[in-house]
């Protein structure tokens, strides 16, 4: 690994391209030494050089630069369950988990790359039921705070609210409750789209680095919201 984060190569996009076309064991297999150069290699080396910037945001988040079972997803798919057989991912997908994150379901980081683009996130996605509940119950309970760290202009310059939403309001809420598209979400994930220039800079932990920070009062208020330290 290197000592320091130098930036993605154009390798990267073009390994993630070829590997969208040739989904096999046989292609990976034989390129497996470009997936170590321009995927894992360099994405280890960028979790290890996030590790103090998230800490700074909260010591409770996690940077891990382990080759299986840290803060990189592994490239494998799970095809158990899933119509779709293709045995491999073709984008890298980074979580700066929450220490509870195994146990709860806990807010996180997160940082996407695939051919189309790059997009940087923070939230919790697909939350259990009780979870979700908790969060839908302490907006109701804190609309105040909850609207402060939703419009704070930094945070909202940059990212967009997303997942998926209910289409009618969930039980025990009326149609008139001033929260209402808020409280309709079953994903607390905010957004924001970045360039694939961004890849090539060493300036790309910075750059992510501001942007996981200005989401500070949106992921406080999640975290409190299903019981974890922020």
């Amino acid at each position: 690994m290197p000592d320091e984060f130098a930036g993605f190569s154009l390798g990267l996009l073009h390994f993630l391209e070829e590997l969208s076309r040739n989904n096999n064991r046989k292609w990976f297999e034989a390129n497996r030494d470009r997936y170590e150069r321009e995927l894992r290699e360099p994405a280890l080396a960028y979790i290890a050089a996030m590790e103090r910037p998230i800490q700074k945001i909260s010591p409770h988040f996690t940077a891990v630069p382990k080759k299986m079972g840290g803060s990189l997803m592994r490239i494998h798919r799970d095809v158990r369950f899933s119509n779709n057989k293709q045995p491999y991912k073709t984008n890298v997908g980074i979580q700066f988990r929450h220490e509870a994150g195994k146990d709860v379901h806990a807010p996180g980081f997160y940082f996407h790359v695939d051919t189309e683009g790059v997009f940087v996130a923070a939230g919790v996605w697909h939350p259990d039921s009780e979870s979700l509940k908790a969060i839908r119950d302490t907006m109701d309970e804190y609309p105040t705070d909850w609207k402060r760290a939703r419009d704070a202009k930094a945070f909202r310059e940059r990212f967009e609210l997303a997942g998926d939403s209910l289409k009618r309001p969930p039980r025990g809420y009326g149609i008139d409750h001033p929260l209402l598209d808020d409280l309709k979400r079953k994903d607390h994930i905010a957004v924001a789209n970045l360039d694939h220039d961004v890849l090539f800079d060493k300036s790309l932990v910075k750059l992510t680095a501001d942007y996981f920070r200005v989401t500070r009062k949106y992921m406080q208020f999640l975290c409190e919201a299903v019981g974890v330290d922020f």
